[in-house]
């Protein structure tokens, strides 16, 4: 008697659980028992449709720090992640920001930070109650050092709440590159963050800022990117990484929509689960950050990822240079 097939290959850890569909819209309306978004949906053309999501007594709402029912109000931009079971709004974050780059100035409550040529430049306010936070994992605010903030959305420009994570005691240009010649691993551990803001200038639904897009042909990369401290094999605009957060256990495949320049500076560690590998392997969108259990206050996962959608079969990468193509 035959024994049953293997079983198809997915990229994907054993039990994997799948994303949690979280949701993006703009408050029309909320009372204690539900929340009522217009929601853009992508297609041939983006059209706007009415959501509405039950609010539970367990919902939690994040608006600069725990918030409540008056901070959902009509006009803000929020993302939602539901339940385990589907059934209702677990988290609510309300004008949600990130701003990651080189700080290029700073004043008395603000600093000018250059995010990378695709994401421009930022002006943020740190206000009083703040700054003392910030201060504590960002040390050197000077020109030249990074800087990574959680911030809120406001009419005067995103506000800085709290740190996203520890400053790197190095200057943004003098990060130590991989050694020629490491090789290039077909899974990597490491980091993954999420960039970006709510509104109408968010990033697509679910995709990833990746730090080694390769910069030749119509890849779409950034030829100046730095070269970053973890080996990850090249990948072009549209290819597809697999993501495991190693936290909430949740995995899913989202499309590389952007060059990830500013996560290639960073050569740091995530201690959500224990402590993750030095170095940023990915920059998620809100939705995909969210949808796979990560908090976007704590700013960060442990994670593996694998270049591929899930069935797909590892290219043997190059070992010359600091990445391989797929």
């Amino acid at each position: 008697m035959l024994g049953a097939p293997p079983p198809p290959r997915t990229g994907l850890p054993e039990n994997a659980a799948r994303p949690l569909g979280a949701v993006t819209g703009t408050i029309v309306d909320a009372s204690p028992h539900l929340l009522v978004l217009r929601t853009r949906r992508a297609g041939a053309t983006t059209r706007e449709t009415e959501t509405r999501i039950p609010m539970t007594g367990t919902t939690t709402v994040w608006h600069g720090g725990r918030g409540g029912l008056a901070a959902l109000r009509p006009g803000r931009e929020v993302i939602v992640r539901p339940g385990e079971d589907g059934l209702g709004a677990d988290r609510v974050w309300v004008d949600v920001a990130r701003v990651t780059g080189t700080i290029l100035a700073c004043g008395r409550d603000t600093v000018e930070v250059d995010m990378g040529p695709h994401r421009g430049r930022a002006h943020v306010v740190i206000p009083p109650y703040a700054l003392e936070r910030v201060l504590v994992r960002h040390p050197r605010m000077e020109p030249g050092y990074l800087i990574d903030v959680i911030c809120v959305r406001s009419p005067g420009g995103p506000q800085a709440v709290r740190p996203g994570t520890s400053q790197p005691g190095y200057r943004a240009d003098d990060l130590a590159a991989p050694e020629p010649g490491a090789p290039v691993p077909g899974t990597v551990h490491g980091t993954v963050t999420w960039f970006g803001s709510l509104g109408e200038g968010a990033p697509p639904h679910a995709g990833a800022a990746y730090p080694a897009v390769d910069p030749e042909g119509d890849a779409g990369g950034c030829p100046d990117a730095p070269s970053g401290c973890v080996a990850l094999p090249y990948l072009s605009l549209g290819s597809e990484i697999t993501v495991h957060n190693e936290c909430s256990g949740r995995a899913t495949t989202v499309p590389v929509v952007e060059c990830g320049c500013s996560a290639a500076r960073y050569c740091d560690r995530c201690v959500e689960c224990g402590t993750s590998p030095r170095g940023r392997i990915a920059e998620l969108t809100p939705a995909a950050f969210v949808g796979l259990g990560g908090d976007l206050e704590a700013g960060c996962f442990n994670a593996v990822v694998r270049p591929g959608a899930p069935g797909a079969l590892a290219v043997p990468a190059a070992v010359s240079g600091r990445a391989g193509r797929w």
